[in-house]
């Protein structure tokens, strides 16, 4: 193994069909649950990977899809990509079933003695003396050495990782703090990226012309991924994350448990990003459901931008771009200031402008605006257009401050805040943006109370 190869992270692959408990066995070993578990089978389908760490060996765990003989729905595809997964990997972990083995464990076993060289043999559900003598079967298979454990009960995954890791020694792989993929340290972390969106509207096809891989399956199935697929890439000298995720129907729509686990981990992936690509499929154009990704978006501060894919699709028309993007506008009048941007990512078309938007956007986000300057402009913005009265009553703004960037936040401190008007609320928001560079992205404005004789 050459010096480049040493400091390149060991890739190690868990396959075995449906339901012998590899996504257990991966959660188990990573330390948290990040593949769905369900007694479902076939729950996993796109590779889901994390970094495994034991005593400073860093490797890329990947838990594949459980491969089927079925020529069914979605399971060539999935068994497929297992098996090249596999092949790729530099170690590879067959798990099977110690209470059963299936004509699918075996066409299994068949296709990893080409890789005998790689191969952890782990048979699970080892968690009585009854199931351990089960799995004494297996070395008639000719394994030289078969590895025993229950990954639910955390029975044997001790002695299971020091033999994983004398196997990466043997392979010449070493504990480093230098690798040249995604576990390299970085002086500024990815920018990232949520895909999100209704079933069917392009999401896991921007993943993979994004990331130049196909780590996400492309089905016209509804609801193909299910778990967060992650991948990374780079464009105009920045670093970025990009995250593939379920579909998100309405809660009625939501059947099966595995969908609803889904959709929630989907809806829990905007808190985990930057920003949210919110993918429309431009023939049928925004949806309540749409409306409700981008509230979830907005109310956590999160840049948002609207992405109408498949606009191939859409008759040829001069004005086209125009008509869609005033329909949304009218449709969903809150969003007024995320950005539109047509895509075709099957025809891989408007993408730099995608991503030059969501470059865009982050600058935005980091803007932070003095004290003095937000107080200048305000005493300009308050003579332009006078704060309405209510009777009596005489609504004065003292103080405006910038709280926070990324999320955008103001405090806006007035003598008296009950029925203080909304519209004057807005007028400030609209200028702030206008006038201060904040066009693309959310904003919240706090107001506070501040009475005669308190200090600012």
């Amino acid at each position: 193994m050459n010096a480049s190869e040493k400091n390149k992270i060991p890739v190690a692959a868990i396959v075995g069909r449906p339901n012998v408990g590899k996504s257990t066995f991966f959660n188990r070993l990573i330390r948290r649950r990040k593949a769905i578990t369900d007694p479902t089978p076939g729950v996993t389908r796109d590779p889901v990977s994390h970094i495994y760490e034991r005593n400073g060996l860093k490797v890329k765990l990947i838990d594949t899809g459980g491969v089927r003989l079925s020529k069914e729905g979605l399971d060539p595809l999935v068994s497929s990509r297992s098996r090249e997964t596999a092949k790729e990997a530099d170690i590879l972990i067959l798990v099977l079933d110690a209470m059963e083995t299936t004509a699918e464990d075996e066409d299994l076993i068949r296709f990893c003695r080409a890789y005998a060289d790689k191969l952890m043999v782990t048979v699970n559900k080892v968690d009585s003396p009854q199931r351990e003598a089960a799995a004494y079967a297996f070395y008639a298979y000719g394994f030289p050495e078969i590895f025993m454990i229950s990954a639910e009960h955390n029975i044997g995954i001790d002695e299971w990782e020091e033999a994983f890791a004398r196997r990466l020694e043997a392979a010449g792989f070493q504990a480093s703090d230098e690798f040249e993929d995604e576990t390299t340290e970085e002086k500024e972390p990815p920018l990232r990226i949520a895909v999100l969106g209704q079933p069917n509207t392009g999401k896991s096809t921007l993943n993979n012309l994004l990331t130049h891989s196909e780590r996400s399956l492309v089905s016209d199935i509804p609801g193909t991924t299910r778990d967060i697929v992650e991948g990374r890439f780079r464009f105009g000298n920045r670093d970025f994350t990009v995250i593939d995720t379920a579909g998100i129907r309405r809660k009625r729509s939501v059947g099966e448990n595995v969908e609803y686990y889904s959709v929630n981990r989907a809806i829990a992936s905007i808190e985990d990003c930057d920003i949210v690509f919110l993918m429309i499929d431009a023939e049928k154009g925004l949806a309540e459901q749409d409306k409700k990704i981008a509230a979830q978006a907005v109310n956590r501060g999160k840049g948002i931008i609207l992405v109408l894919n498949k606009w191939d699709l859409v008759p040829p028309h001069r004005d086209a771009q125009r008509a869609a993007a005033d329909r949304i506008r009218f449709l969903f009048p809150v969003l007024s200031f995320a950005p539109i941007v047509f895509i075709s990512a099957k025809d891989n078309q408007g993408i730099p402008t995608l991503l030059k938007t969501a470059l865009k956007m982050e600058a935005q986000f980091h803007n932070k605006i003095s004290t003095n300057k937000l107080n200048t402009a305000l005493a300009e913005w308050i003579y332009e257009n006078p704060i309405p009265s209510k009777g009596k009553i005489k609504y004065k703004v003292k103080y405006l401050t910038q709280l926070s960037a990324a999320p955008v936040k103001f405090a806006v401190f007035v003598n008296r805040k009950k029925g203080f008007p909304d519209s004057w609320m807005q007028y400030m928001v609209n200028r702030i943006r206008s006038v201060f560079g904040f066009k693309d992205v959310p904003i919240r404005l706090e107001i506070k109370e501040n009475r005669r004789g308190e200090k600012q």
